[in-house]
């Protein structure tokens, strides 16, 4: 009988056992590095390593498991620890996973940086909107620090945002999307620090004017979300903003010579940035209760449909046969 265990290339830590470090662990298993994931809470590693083994294997069975392993060899390089150096300790790659806190990150990071033990190893956060220059400044291993904001979850929505500090080392920045690419990531580099990165920029302003639309009596938020379930996220699935431009005239310089005196107009009419309080946040929420209660096996069923309708895209966009 073969065994399931193999060997692994170089080791990964991975800094807390949330959603997101389970998910890291899985993208860099299935990549066959091996993969040591830390957490203070042992029951946390406990539930962690029951959960990683039930996905792997459901992703096993919908022919979607990334890499040539099987589920059971992927899941064999993964291992747990309560001790932090130990995770760090010669890894090529170690990817910070705590809450979105920065005097947390911040700690943690000071405790990655003292228990690296070379000058090569990548120390990188997931967090999605803390700017670099709040979590790396004053490291004595700056240089070796970088963030890459996964979109979630991660393992069916592969773009991860590559954002280094003034600091970085360009190398490290290269040698990050190499690592990305290799366990099938789609990384995107922003050239400097902004607040909120990209993704969370462009989403907030979808959020923003969806929020208006509603609190100003124009539409209601289930027709809201048709716009884009049955609209703007079919072909943004597929292509971006500026393909669509391109492709809905002769080009781009055509689609502005047509609307940008429209884009300027509607653009100028936008209120001011919701406070997301009050009546506003109510009667939204009201809706979105009715139709999906929060603290109900209901959310968590829609989120696993939600999965579900990610994998069938996945499936188009990354498995099907050219």
């Amino acid at each position: 009988m073969a065994s399931n265990v193999v060997q692994g290339k170089s080791k990964v830590g991975i800094i807390g056992s949330g959603l997101i470090g389970r998910s890291w662990s899985m993208l860099f298993a299935g990549a066959g590095y091996n993969v040591v994931l830390f957490d203070v809470v042992q029951s946390q590693l406990d539930n962690a390593l029951v959960d990683i083994k039930n996905q792997l294997m459901k992703l096993e069975e919908q022919s979607l498991l990334r890499g040539k392993l099987t589920a059971n060899e992927q899941f064999s390089l993964i291992k747990v620890t309560n001790d932090l150096p130990e995770a760090v300790k010669d890894a090529v790659h170690v990817q910070e996973c705590v809450p979105e806190n920065v005097d947390l990150k911040k700690k943690v990071f000071s405790q990655m940086d003292a228990a690296c033990t070379t000058d090569s190893t990548v120390l990188c956060s997931s967090t999605s909107c803390i700017l670099p220059s709040n979590i790396f400044t004053d490291l004595p291993r700056v240089s070796q620090c970088i963030i890459a904001h996964p979109c979630n979850p991660p393992y069916h929505c592969p773009v991860t945002e590559l954002v280094p500090h003034h600091e970085t080392n360009p190398a490290v920045l290269g040698k990050t999307k190499l690592i990305m690419e290799e366990i099938g990531q789609c990384p995107v580099t922003l050239k400097r620090e902004v607040d909120g990165f990209g993704l969370n920029r462009m989403q907030y302003a979808i959020i923003n004017e969806a929020w208006r639309l509603v609190t100003d009596g124009i539409m209601s938020p289930e027709d809201v979300d048709k716009i884009f379930t049955h609209g703007l996220g079919m072909r943004y699935a597929f292509i971006g903003p500026f393909e669509t431009i391109h492709l809905n005239a002769e080009g781009t310089e055509s689609y502005m010579e047509r609307y940008r005196s429209s884009i300027i107009r509607v653009s100028n009419s936008f209120g001011p940035v919701p406070t997301y309080d009050g009546e506003g946040l109510a009667s939204i929420a009201e809706t979105m209760n009715k139709r999906i209660p929060p603290n109900s096996t209901e959310l968590g069923k829609r989120r696993e449909w939600r999965d579900k309708q990610l994998i069938a895209l996945s499936k188009l966009k990354y498995y099907a046969p050219n």
